[in-house]
């Protein structure tokens, strides 16, 4: 589990796309106490750590992983957004993410307010409704609250602080960046469906 707040930005520096891809990522981060097997969120997309060094980690993605995300769009020189996943004690900082991205919204206006920016995001119409004002939604890894929604399109307000310290700020209109909905309105969906069911 992750809480959706970035600690360090990394970058792609090899990418073998044999069978199940296999990516280096070079971090800020002091790695050797990274554990094998351990869970990482680049750009929100949870990641299995297979192999470590110094200032490194690696993780594999199968094909599912690389046809859902944007994954398939990483290149060596690509920059992530990290998070190391939650440990007990951690402070809940954003919201509970689980790092398993449910499709890709993609970017339609940023404009500058004072000394934020609001972005506009298109989400795919299978996911929009459980978009909601006021709620939670997972960008790139990103935890951010929702200000407005219109139909299939909804907008955020990034902080100047969120606007430098995330890959965020490098997006360009028509970017398309990993989507994930909050949990909670992901299980009162199904919760909802499964009553209508039943009556």
């Amino acid at each position: 589990m992750f809480t959706g707040i970035i600690t360090a930005i990394g970058t792609v520096t090899d990418l073998q796309k044999q069978g199940d891809w296999q990516l280096r990522i070079q971090t800020p981060w002091a790695c050797g106490d990274i554990a094998l097997g351990a869970s990482i969120a680049c750009s929100g997309i949870c990641l299995t750590v297979t192999e470590t060094g110094d200032d490194w980690f690696a993780v594999a993605a199968s094909q599912e992983t690389i046809d859902v995300t944007t994954l398939h769009q990483w290149e060596v020189g690509t920059s992530l957004n990290l998070e190391r996943a939650l440990a007990m004690g951690d402070e809940l900082g954003g919201h509970i993410v689980s790092g398993h991205v449910d499709g890709m919204a993609t970017l339609q206006s940023v404009q500058s307010e004072n000394d934020s920016h609001r972005l506009q995001f298109k989400a795919p119409s299978h996911l929009s409704p459980f978009i909601a004002a006021k709620g939670s939604v997972t960008l790139d890894g990103i935890s951010l609250t929702v200000n407005d929604v219109s139909g299939d399109v909804f907008g955020v307000n990034i902080i100047e602080h969120t606007w430098t310290h995330t890959t965020l700020s490098a997006r360009q209109v028509g970017d398309r960046v990993n989507l994930e909905i909050d949990m909670l309105a992901r299980y009162m969906a199904r919760l909802l469906e499964t009553q209508k069911g039943t009556e």
